[in-house]
């Protein structure tokens, strides 16, 4: 059987990216999406089609408890349970300092925090009792030591998530290894759309590759620390940014 790999925010960017990865390395897949409706049935179609593996679409607001309990209890009757969980659902609000509200703030650590916390929580036990799972956060660099006063709200989630990950490992150790993406400038179409030539000019330049990134370059990181050649990493944020240099 399959392991079955829960990727939250699948439909679009990076999760799309990393579903499709590793649909293909034979994983059956479960899209985690909230409003991208028309997106997710069609890569889950796609993968079915392409890849001939077990795939399931479900909506579900990674904030709110409940919905992540009835998705988990989707899951586990369907597939029998998450071997693999990728926490990949976040937000960016980013707009002016001054203008930003306690509100957004608010949203912004719900998803990207609260969101991990619960998903990681639900699909513990199944893990446990196998003894065996993975969790992967993607984070960024923005909560390591590149930031943006007008994102202050994602980086400190970012910075949250990392602290997420080196607690969630002690706690679930030694069955679940936990370990954290950091992903630099990668050009998904959230990263990429509203920003004018000069300034993706300017962030272009603080890479040392001299390029920013492909979410297929990340999905290739989200497989090898999900196979065996990684058993022996755990509690670790790894960068994949380019040899990025901060921005402060």
């Amino acid at each position: 059987m399959n392991k079955v790999v829960l990727i939250t925010g699948a439909a679009r960017g990076i999760g799309k990216a990393v579903a499709v990865e590793l649909a293909g390395c034979g994983y059956d897949i479960v899209i985690n999406y909230l409003t991208s409706h028309e997106e997710a049935l069609k890569l889950k179609q796609d993968l079915e089609d392409t890849f001939h593996v077990r795939c399931l679409a479900i909506k579900a607001d990674v904030s709110d408890e409940t919905e992540v309990q009835e998705m988990i209890s989707v899951i586990d009757e369907e597939f029998g349970g998450v071997d693999i969980l990728i926490n990949n659902a976040a937000v960016d609000l980013s707009n002016l300092f001054h203008e930003k509200t306690a509100d957004e703030f608010r949203r912004t650590l719900d998803v990207n925090v609260i969101g991990a916390y619960l998903c990681s929580r639900y699909v513990y036990p199944h893990m446990k009792e196998q003894g065996y799972g993975r969790i992967i956060n993607i984070s960024s660099t923005n909560g390591m030591n590149t930031y943006f006063p007008m994102s202050i709200d994602y980086d400190a989630s970012k910075a949250a998530l990392n602290s997420l990950t080196h607690d969630l490992a002690m706690q679930f150790a030694p069955e679940v290894h936990v370990n954290a993406i950091a992903p630099g400038f990668i050009g998904t179409e959230s990263e990429l759309d509203g920003y004018d030539e000069e300034f993706l000019k300017q962030e272009t330049e603080k890479i040392l590759v001299g390029r920013y990134g492909r979410p297929e370059e990340v999905a290739c990181l989200v497989r090898f620390l999900i196979s065996p050649d990684a058993d022996y990493i755990n509690n670790t944020i790894i960068r994949i940014d380019g040899g990025q240099k901060g921005s402060c």
